[in-house]
This record gives C-alpha cells, structure tokens and sequence, in this order.
C-alpha cells in the first residue's frame, strides 16, 4: 500500500526549474504561492530531495496561520510531517527542514555515515531503506504504514525522475510562471534518462493563476522500474 501521490512543481514556459547555477528563483506569482500553502495544509506529509534542502533549505510549513488553525479543528498538527530523501545523509545539522515547527523523517541508504545518522536522529526520525540510494517503494510502504495517506512532492528534479520511475505518482500540478530561463544544463521538471517509452499523462484541467498557467495532470501509464504498489 502506497499514500496517493501528487507532484507540485513551478517552471518556466521552457521547462525550467531553475538557471544552470542551480539558485533558487522566483517562479511562481503570489497567486501561486497562496495555491501551495492550500496544498501543503491539504497534505499528511511533504517530501523533497536532498538537493533541494541545499540549495533553497526550506522549511516545508503552512505559512497561512488560517490554514494552520484550519488542519487543527480536524485534529491534525499545524504542519504536515516533512520528509527529506537523503541516500547519503548529507542534510546540514542547522537546515530549517529540522526545526522544531514540525516533525521531520529524513530517509537515508545503508551507504549513509552512521555517526551522520545518529547525531541527526537528535534532530529527526531517521529510517534506513535501500542499499546506496533510498528505496522509494518501501519509503512509501512506510509513510502508509505511519497513517500518511497524502504527500506532496515538492522536488527537486531527481526525485520527481525516481518516483515516476517506479510508478509512485499519481498527479503532477506544473505552473507555469510568465519567463523563458533556458540553459542546456538547466534543471527541469525531471532530470535523469529518458523514460521509453515516455510516461503517458492525461490532462485533468488548466487555468490562469496570476500571470501564469497552472496545468493538472494523472498519470496513466505507470511502466517504469519495480511493479507500482497500490
């Protein structure tokens, strides 16, 4: 059993998640920035990659205080659980993701630094799951087993490749924001090899959000590494 997976991501018109640098830019229009945080209070848990906590180190909170007090009238905490995929335990011991606003699982692989792991787990629930990158398929199985029955995927590029990969993802929401960032070596919306064949989506809805679109995906074809879970 896998929670149902959604991934939430904001690019250019030409694909772009960011420049070559790799720095965090501004995509998305306030517009767009009010539809996530409703995502995140919506959501049991939020994930992301290792590289997207050193590159923007975020904090993966509701920042509305409504919508904080709106998921504690349901008996929820404010904030979802966050959850980092990190194989090798390179998170920084002050990265935001692990203060204490909310509860944070950081996944790691056996090839992990063990004294990286213990110190963290001072700071974070710490689960070991695949041998030299994380198991993704079995980190799903165990956000089920925790009682997490939606998660958002906030990036980056690698993990949104792994987790289409192994037919994790259920939807996919792209806005795209009113710029061209171009770049041959620019990250986009997925990185990794191509998919062969491509992954079939079909389109759930679009509307103009700001100065930007904001397109809905599910996914239909799910044909890519280890049998989906369901």
């Amino acid at each position: 059993m896998k929670p149902f997976v959604f991934i939430n991501v904001a690019s250019s018109v030409d694909g772009k998640i960011s420049d070559e640098s790799r720095r965090q830019l501004r995509i998305s229009c306030e517009e767009d920035f009010r539809r996530v945080d409703e995502l995140r209070a919506e959501s049991d848990a939020v994930m992301v990659g290792i590289g997207t906590v050193l590159a923007d180190d975020p904090r993966l909170t509701v920042k509305s205080e409504e919508l904080r007090r709106w998921r504690v009238k349901r008996g929820l905490p404010e904030n979802p659980i966050r959850v980092v995929v990190d194989s090798r335990c390179r998170i920084p011991p002050n990265a935001r993701v692990l203060g204490g606003e909310a509860e944070t699982i950081v996944a790691v692989s056996r090839v992990a630094d063990r004294n990286r792991i213990e110190r963290l787990r001072e700071r974070a629930e710490v689960v070991v799951l695949g041998e030299n990158r994380v198991d993704l398929v079995a980190l799903m199985r165990y956000l089920h087993e925790r009682g997490i029955r939606r998660v958002m995927v906030e990036g980056g590029a690698t993990l949104n490749y792994g987790l289409l990969k192994e037919g994790l993802v259920d939807e996919i929401y792209v806005y795209y924001g009113n710029m061209i960032i171009g770049g041959a070596k620019a990250p986009t919306v997925v990185d990794g090899t191509s998919f062969d064949p491509p992954v079939e989506l079909e389109l759930i809805s679009v509307e103009r959000v700001g100065r930007g679109v904001l397109t809905k995906w599910r996914v239909v074809s799910r044909r890519f590494g280890r049998r989906k879970i369901s």
